[in-house]
This record gives structure tokens, sequence and C-alpha cells, in this order.
């Protein structure tokens, strides 16, 4: 009974002090606001993705909506449907249709969208935001930067979003992706720019240069509009990167100046013309660095240079570092891909090298890219000039730019000079072009070509 007693009386005595620090402590603590110019210290303990509510997408959003459409594209494809039309070809003919978005970028109908949208298409439709539908026009397309150019026929004048400059986005900065996926009419996703300059094919040798957003981007907003918060337009929404090809949390978009130059090339030209400095090299880092002997980890290293190219004429060397074009920070490859896919041959950029520890800066003009894809042998190949031949030992021929899958890099064709396709002898692109367009399908195709320590060889292709 004693003890029963005891431990009552200290659960009681417990219970008081307890009381009495609650009164104490929590009900007479008094809130403290802290004013704006107290600066107190902060501890992030979680990430939000909130809009900061000084940020008004509004404005932006009413000027593009209307601007960007839904495009359709009916394709054409046989339906092998016994073992003798999948051998020997036939099969009932049967549609598939396709749709991605478009971005209208005047007021007479021109709409630019990605190639891989229209591609192959036999038929193109296009829906605008306000539901009316009309049949469109192809007018060039260039599948190296997955850009291209169709025309609708209004009895109206239509909104279109201006050209903003791409080079002017900031790592951080707003962004709005407008889409017409799905015939949904035109839908409206936020973000930041995650990365400029980002290259999704490095490794693959074909350079890429695309602004990284995380805006949300779906299959459905191929084609659509990447926009400031001016509703300016500063890049065509082209990739996601996703193993289940829905959005994660990246899009790839294709700068506005890239896709800019490409259009107005394929009005003035029919095709796009690209200009280049005339070297090959690459991205610096550590290990690269410490295997050349240097200590720059940024920047372009030049490798070699085309003999009677730009860079050739401007004075480049092999060792130098390209760090700067035309005020551009150059911190890889893919920043110089990015910047001269905006540029026109012809065109002169200032360069800023650096060579044996000194700042150097040179005026270089553009060269003409002039290549040309051999799709049934897999190599992209380009017109020689006469001190290339000269080296080869010969006086004619296209020299093998690259190859454009595993198979032929296998072959080790790479800057080698095709001398004759099927016995015909070969000087330029444009023999190319006849010889592969007069052969018949099924033929194969002999090539004769030389190595660069002057080794002739021919192989047959099937």
């Amino acid at each position: 009974m004693k003890q029963t007693f005891k431990l009552f009386a200290v659960a009681l005595i417990a219970g008081a002090f307890t009381l009495i620090g609650y009164k104490y402590f929590v009900e007479n603590t008094e809130i403290a606001f802290i004013q704006q110019n107290e600066n107190p210290p902060t501890i992030n303990t979680s990430y939000s993705t909130t809009v900061p509510t000084e940020l008004d997408f509004t404005e932006a959003a009413e000027k593009t909506i209307h601007a960007v459409v839904h495009v359709k594209n009916t394709t054409m494809a046989r339906q092998n449907n016994s073992i003798q039309n999948y051998f020997f070809g036939g099969g009932q003919p049967r549609a598939m249709v396709g749709t991605g978005s478009g971005v209208i970028i005047s007021a007479d109908g021109y709409i630019i969208t990605n190639n891989h949208v229209i591609e192959n298409s036999s038929q193109l439709e296009v829906t605008l935001n306000n539901n009316k539908t009309y049949s469109a026009e192809l007018i060039g397309t260039d599948p190296a930067t997955d850009i291209a150019l169709i025309k609708i026929d209004a009895d109206e004048e239509l909104a279109y979003i201006p050209f903003g400059d791409s080079n002017n986005l900031k790592i951080g900065e707003w962004v709005l992706a407008v889409g017409n996926p799905f015939n949904l009419t035109s839908t409206v996703t936020a973000g930041i720019v995650s990365a400029k300059s980002r290259d999704l094919n490095e490794m693959d040798g074909k350079s890429q240069s695309f602004i990284q957003t995380d805006a949300a981007v779906n299959r459905g907003n191929s084609g659509g509009a990447l926009v400031n918060t001016r509703g300016e337009l500063v890049g065509i929404n082209t990739a996601i990167t996703s193993e289940t090809g829905s959005y994660v949390g990246y899009s790839f978009a294709v700068p506005s100046n890239n896709a800019r130059k490409v259009i107005e090339d394929i009005m003035e030209y029919g095709n796009v013309q690209r200009g280049i400095l005339g070297i090959t090299g690459g991205s610096l880092n550590t290990n690269i660095a410490n295997q050349l002997g240097i200590d720059e980890t940024e920047g372009v290293y030049v490798d070699g240079v085309e003999t009677g190219s730009g860079a050739d004429k401007g004075g480049i060397e092999k060792g130098d570092i390209i760090k700067n074009i035309d005020g551009l920070k150059i911190g890889k490859f893919a920043d110089l891909v990015g910047y001269l896919g905006s540029k026109h041959p012809n065109d002169t950029v200032q360069v800023t090298l650096l060579r044996d520890g000194s700042e150097k800066v040179v005026p270089v003009t553009l060269v003409k890219l002039d290549t040309y894809e051999i799709e049934y042998l897999g190599l992209e190949i380009k017109n020689s000039n006469p001190s290339e031949l000269k080296n080869y030992g010969v006086d004619h021929g296209v020299k093998v730019n690259r190859a454009l899958n595993n198979t032929m890099k296998s072959y080790d064709l790479e800057n080698t000079i095709i001398l004759k396709l099927n016995d015909f002898s070969i000087s330029s692109i444009d023999d190319v072009k006849n010889v592969m367009n007069q052969r018949n399908y099924n033929e194969p195709v002999k090539m004769t070509f030389v190595t660069e320590n002057g080794e002739v060889n021919t192989f047959i292709f099937r």
C-alpha cells in the first residue's frame, strides 16, 4: 500500500511540473516576425518548383497559343501479309497516321516543325487552335537539324510567333513549351533553361547543340514552340530522353537562331547552306588535357586544319585551342557547332584562341560545306580540293567525310578518296548522284577508292 502511494505521489509531482513548464515556456512564447532587412541565414530542407509570384506567363501564353498548330502526317505503307510479299515486296497499301505540332512564323502561313513529324508524308493536314483545318504543302526539310518548313493557304492573316535570339538565353531563365498534341488544341507548360549547347550524339560523331529545359514535353509536342516570357520563339521542341518514351524531366529544343537560318536557306536556295571553319578537333577535359600535356580543360582543341579552308587562310594551326567566337564563350565542341549552325558561308567570324599560352584573335571567313549522303552505302562524302587530290596522288575523286553506321565504320573508309562507282569515274558529288540515280534498285555498288597511303582498293557492296 505504501509503495502504491509513493508511485502516485511521484506521478502527481511530475504532472504538476509538466503543467507549469507548458504554461511558462509554450503559452508565453511570443512569435517573432523577421523584418526583410534583417537577412537571416536560411537552410534549404526541400526543393520547390513553385513559380515565383512576380512572374506572369499569361501574356506570353496569349501571344503564342494561337500560332501553334496540330500537324497530321498521312503516309502510305504496304502491309506484308504473306511470305512472298515480305521477300519480294507488294502487299496491300495501308494508310498510317502520325501527328505532332508546328509553329506559324508568318502571317501568310509558313509553319516550322520537325522533320520527323512530316517524314515520308503523302498528305499533310494542319489544324489551327480555332479548329480550322487546312491541307499543307511541304516546302523543304533538313534531317541534320530535324527541321522542316511547310505552308498552308488560309483566307485570313494568321497569328504567328516572332523569332527571338536564342544566343541571349540564360541558364535558369523561365520558358514556356507550347504544343498542340493529340489535337487537343494548344497546351502550355513552364520550366527553366537547364542547359545550353547540349549534345545528345557526341559519341556518334554527329554533333548537335540543343537547349535543354525541364518544361514538360511529350511526343505530340514535337515541332512545337519554346518561347521566352516575352512570347518570342527561342526554340523548336524536338526531343526527350526517356526509357519509357514519356516525359521524365528533360526535353530538348533546336535553338531558334539555328532553325531560322535553316528555313531561310530552304526558302532562298532550296537546301541548307552550311558554313564551316575547316578544322577537326574536339572538346577538352582533364583526361584529354593530360594526354596532350596542356593545362586547359575548356575549349575546342584543334587537331587538324583543312587545306584551303577559312581556318587555314585565317592562320589557325594544329594545337590551337578555340576559346571564343564573336564574343561567345566556347567551352566545348557543341558550343562551336551551335554557333556556326546559325552562320552562312562567306560570313566572317572573330576567333579567339590560345597558342603557346598566348591569346590571339584571328578573323576567319567560313567556307561552304558541300556534302552528300550516299544512303545505300551509309557514307557521307564531300568534294575534294586540288591540294587533297595532290596529297593522295590522284587527279579526281570525292572524299569520304564519315561513315553513318557501325557497319560502314568497320571498313575504315573515312578520309579515303572515291575514284569510281560502278566503273564510272567520279570527280564531284554530282557524278555520285548520277551514278546512284541510274543504278537498278537491286544492283550492287562497286566502289574503287584510294587510301591516305596511296593504296587503291575495290569493294563491292550488295
